[in-house]
């Protein structure tokens, strides 16, 4: 019965529960129903029309990149299923019965402890989190391990909430809000450590491109529009269309690079009030300490150099899945959303392009040889909760590829002590270099 209720609520999907949420919230807080609703009703709009984006770039973009793969002979043999088909892995687990009322009570004590500023009222991305709690479960087959891994996701997410707050709040400009779920999040230690190692290379750490200094040299052939209409037609060449539907690509992207910051808006007009009032009350109660609203990372979007990486990474993940010794896995399902995984990247190296594909290579390549590792289990979870009926294995990046649930599982089943042991190494060393840049950021 309860894992039926969840289902039910975690089906609405993002564009309808974070609205529910807020006008819950709101009233809560003791702002009017009258704009509590308003509120709402405006995230609920704005989500709703990036989702619409994402459909579209999955089905036309996503289907680009599956030509491009298949012209260039890639021979990979499990398919990435991407987010989409990730999250309801964890939503019909049975961990996912208990997940929300774990990651509430965690960020709720470790409020109270002083342990995080984060506040978090994503509710739907404590998927991610039930995926953890889910695979580990379906691995190692102790109840205990599973619940576990919701914990450690939880506490390791809400650190993260702080840990990029002044990027969030600088680059991006988003004050007072953070972002620490998902992809975004947990890959952003990486560019980190790239940023410092290549700051420690001289001329190389004086190599500066982005849009804005692109528009500087090109006048209005640089502006966002016409980028987006450049990239999406030369991916619709390098998949073998024509014209007739290479162009039309280009424009559904260059849509894509317009609309986008406009949504964006939409949602952050319908969060300020519920974020305003709960800081005031929040301060008030915990004497005066600073708070940060957690929200999707879908909102980081808005960014053209996030959009504009996010498209040059379409062919160059394909490229790195192609070179990467050893690898099987094809990446589809999380190619046309490739941004989530360098959006924070992007305010790390402050809107220097040349950075991020630096960065964000290792990201996919990392992320990519996970998944490697990962897909055994997550075809078996697939299988466990009904969401894969086919004899074919299946992978996914988001989430199958992430360092925090391999590296918790690992820790119970080392398969692969070596990999165990690479992986956690580097990724200590990206967490201690996001640390120092974090101190960096302060006044």
């Amino acid at each position: 019965m309860i894992k039926e209720m969840i289902n039910i609520i975690m089906n609405m999907g993002a564009s309808s529960l974070l609205p529910v949420m807020v006008i819950f919230l709101s009233i809560c807080f003791g702002i009017k129903t009258g704009k509590a609703i308003y509120s709402g009703l405006m995230i609920g709009a704005g989500f709703a029309g990036i989702g619409l984006i994402v459909d579209m770039m999955n089905s036309n973009l996503g289907t680009a990149a599956q030509a491009m793969s298949e012209r260039f002979g890639l021979a990979l043999n499990i398919v990435d299923v991407g987010w989409q088909g990730a999250s309801p892995m964890a939503w019909a687990s049975w961990i996912a019965a208990v997940a929300i009322p774990i990651a509430v009570t965690v960020n709720i004590f470790m409020l109270w402890c002083g342990l995080t500023k984060t506040v978090n009222i994503d509710i739907w991305n404590i998927w991610h989190m039930a995926f953890t709690g889910a695979l580990a479960y379906t691995v190692t087959g102790k109840l205990w391990v599973g619940l576990l891994g919701v914990i450690v996701h939880a506490v390791i997410v809400f650190k993260l909430g702080d840990l990029w707050a002044p990027w969030i709040g600088g680059y991006f400009e988003l004050a007072e809000l953070t972002v620490p779920h998902g992809t975004s999040a947990y890959m952003a230690p990486v560019a980190c450590l790239v940023d410092l190692m290549i700051e420690k290379i001289p001329g190389i750490n004086r190599i500066n491109f982005s849009i804005e200094k692109l528009q500087e040299k090109a006048g209005i052939l640089a502006q966002p529009v016409v980028v987006g209409g450049i990239m999406g037609s030369g991916v619709g060449f390098l998949a073998g269309y024509r014209p007739d539907k290479a162009f039309p690509l280009g424009v559904e992207m260059a849509a894509v690079m317009v609309l986008m910051p406009k949504i964006v808006k939409c949602i952050m007009e319908g969060l300020m009030p519920l974020s305003e009032r709960m800081k005031r009350i929040l301060s008030k109660r915990f004497s005066g300490r600073e708070f940060y609203i957690a929200v999707d990372p879908a909102v980081l979007l808005g960014d053209s150099q996030v959009v504009t990486a996010g498209l040059i990474f379409i062919p160059l993940t394909l490229l790195i899945a192609m070179l990467q010794p050893g690898n099987q896995v094809l990446p589809f399902g999380d190619l046309a959303t490739v941004s989530f995984f360098i959006a924070i990247a992007v305010a790390v190296h402050k809107g220097n392009l040349f950075r991020v594909l630096i960065s964000g290579s290792v990201i996919m390549y990392m992320t990519l040889w996970i998944s490697n590792q990962t897909y055994p289990w997550v075809t078996e979870l697939g299988k466990k909760s009904g969401t894969v009926t086919g004899s074919f294995p299946v992978a996914a990046m988001d989430q199958g590829g992430s360092p925090i649930s391999y590296l918790y599982i690992q820790l119970f089943e080392r398969q692969n002590m070596t990999g165990f042991l690479v992986v956690g190494c580097f990724y200590l060393v990206c967490m201690a270099a996001s640390v120092y840049s974090f101190r960096k950021q302060q006044p």
